[in-house]
């Protein structure tokens, strides 16, 4: 087992000499035969060991009991040890986390602090090849996406360092034996005998049907995470590259475009959204899964032009046209109106200004929807700019009827959030004359033998 587990060490560069590392310690057989490897490797690799220990207060005084006996064996081989006892069943309440949700919240918490205390490289913890099994399994049934599926990683990333498990090489039954062999009589948890936690009962009716048939097939299983983990890994690199150029990031905000979207081959789409999740979650929910990216993928391969998906802890996935918008503020727009002076400069708060003058000559250089020329003497004044209204309608320009504002937003595909923002100018008799950028009405000017015109110019700020 000892060749074994160095030579994972090695291969997948888990350590460095002269480090420190924090070893979680429950007193349980796996993490008890953890700390007392690494203590038999200390000198020659110039360790630092700190053990670290967590009592979460489910099991009253065997919890207790435990903590004790973590503390006993760490000072009889001369090693620090760090434990805490901690109220988990006080925070689960004000949480309402689950509890097994609560106590991992609260131990890796723990876990930080020691880091920084001791100014830690590594955090190493005990989950060894059958977990891995579970883990996998477990995934497969309840669904995962990319690197999910390849279960527990053997190091990652985690606070100033790296969470490391050596022990991913193993069985349970060869650190059941190590411990046999070394004299270490660990502490057992009696619920890990019951069938009320999902993990119990795939190790109970799954494992042994599998061991059956293969006595090393967690080692099957840890080559089928690495390569898993290699090939996320490559993919996610393509991924990047791809979604760089169809998406917007911003602050809890990402704004993708839908249709280079969805030119895209489908393992890279999942991954898109996959990482759109990554970057807006400061921790992906557990109640998150495959089934939610497949729904967002489908949402965006809908012909419907509109739509909107709400996900765990108040995220909204809104689409409108070409775009669809990730974001966990959904902005909540006012109605205004404002007064259009003449000559001035209206700031809108859309981002755009309406510029109003007065010219003596009708002016050539207009453009499109962006310019609107007025003969003031067939307008009302004063002239307000404001937001849409329900029943809006306009007469429009080279024609005989009126059409609504809202079929015009939908001609022009404008975005849903942007239409509520739209400013839209009226006269003092309220007929509305433009909607900048868009459409004129059939009030603009045509007569060009005037001697005074009204110019308005919409333009960016």
């Amino acid at each position: 087992m000892l060749s074994i587990v160095r030579s994972f060490i090695q291969k997948h560069e888990l350590l460095t000499p002269n480090s420190t590392i924090v070893v979680g310690v429950s007193g349980g057989p796996d993490s008890l035969a953890l700390l007392h490897f690494f203590y038999g490797i200390q000198h020659e690799w110039k360790l630092r060991l700190i053990a670290v220990h967590v009592d979460h207060m489910f099991r009253g005084k065997q919890s207790e009991e435990d903590m004790n006996f973590v503390k006993h064996f760490c000072d009889q081989i001369g090693i620090i040890c760090e434990a805490k006892q901690i109220d988990v069943p006080s925070f689960q309440r004000r949480t309402k986390m689950g509890a097994q949700e609560a106590a991992r919240e609260c131990r890796y918490r723990f876990f930080k602090e020691i880091m920084d205390k001791y100014s830690a490289t590594y955090l190493a913890l005990a989950h060894h090849g059958d977990d891995q099994i579970e883990t996998i399994l477990m995934r497969f049934v309840r669904g995962s996406s990319g690197k999910g599926y390849a279960g527990i990683p053997f190091k990652r990333p985690f606070h100033n360092g790296y969470i490391i498990r050596p022990f991913l090489c193993i069985s349970r039954d060869e650190i059941e034996m190590y411990c046999s062999e070394h004299g270490l009589h660990p502490r057992y948890d009696a619920s890990n005998e019951k069938d009320d936690y999902t993990r119990n009962r795939f190790r109970h009716a799954i494992l042994p049907f599998l061991k059956r048939e293969n006595p090393r097939v967690h080692e099957r299983f840890q080559h089928y995470s690495e390569t898993v983990i290699e090939d996320e890994t490559f993919l996610e690199e393509l991924t990047n590259e791809a979604m760089n150029k169809v998406m917007e990031k911003q602050f809890n905000q990402v704004t993708l475009q839908i249709k280079p979207f969805r030119s895209l081959p489908k393992p890279l789409q999942r991954r898109g959204i996959q990482l759109i999740l990554n970057y807006l979650y400061d921790e992906i929910p557990s109640s998150l899964s495959s089934i939610h990216i497949s729904n967002i993928i489908t949402f965006l391969n809908n012909d419907h032009p509109s739509g909107r998906l709400d996900f765990p802890n108040k995220l909204k996935i809104i689409r409108s046209y070409d775009i669809c918008i990730f974001t966990f503020q959904e902005k909540k727009y006012s109605t205004y109106a404002f007064n259009l002076n003449i000559p001035s400069t209206l700031h809108l708060p859309n981002g755009y200004a309406i510029i109003s003058e007065i010219r003596e000559h009708y002016p050539r250089e207009q453009k499109g929807n962006e310019v609107l020329i007025l003969d003031p003497d067939t307008v009302t004044f004063p002239l307000r700019v404001r937001t849409r209204r329900t029943g809006d309608r306009m007469a429009l320009k080279g024609t005989n009827g009126t059409k609504k504002i809202k079929d015009i937003f939908i001609e022009k595909k404008i975005p849903m959030h942007e239409r509520d923002q739209w400013p839209v100018l009226e006269d003092g008799q309220g007929r509305i004359l433009w909607l900048p950028g868009l459409k004129k009405s059939a009030f603009e000017a045509t007569d060009i033998t005037k001697t005074r015109y009204l110019v308005l110019h919409y333009k960016e700020q």
